[in-house]
């Protein structure tokens, strides 16, 4: 069974709220911790993304949330590509390349100009993921997570 095929994207819904912060403090709590700002938006993604013009989108498979994805907005523009996670056990299937792909296609059918990101160099396969979909390394402000030791970015138009 070829697994693109089974992996539905689907839109943001109340039903699926918790889903996001799941997903999240899975990889959050392995790799890192959870900062404050984590926090805040995790559980409200309603308030915090979807009300602000942000987007949320998961991956379903097998009837299942197993990803998650979200562009903030944070301008008419400019977008950041944010809270992306595939949980553990169906990592390596393309999901989370499935998941890039429709953010792409969102950014340009909405008339996005830019996707910034911000990541950490240990997480090597997002970071390859990310530069495999043509995102460049642009200066990193401080303050902004403290795990983020990568800004990244990529032009849409």
């Amino acid at each position: 069974m070829n697994v693109d095929n089974s992996v539905a994207i689907i839109p943001f819904s109340p039903t699926y709220k918790e889903a996001i912060k799941t997903l999240n403090l899975e990889w959050l709590q392995k790799h890192f911790r959870v900062e404050p700002k984590d926090e805040i938006v995790l559980s409200d993604p309603q308030g915090q993304i979807i009300d602000k013009g942000g987007m949320i989108f998961y991956a379903k498979y097998k009837d299942e949330i197993v990803g998650t994805v979200s562009l903030i907005k944070i301008d008419d523009t400019t977008f950041e590509l944010s809270k992306m996670a595939v949980t553990h056990g169906v990592q390596g299937l393309g999901i989370g390349k499935k998941l890039m792909l429709h953010c792409l296609a969102v950014a340009e059918a909405k008339g996005m100009e830019k996707l910034i990101l911000y990541s950490n160099r240990k997480l090597l396969s997002a970071i390859h993921l990310y530069e495999k979909f043509g995102f460049v390394e642009v200066p990193l402000e401080d303050g902004v997570y403290e795990r983020a030791d990568i800004k990244m970015e990529r032009i849409i138009h």
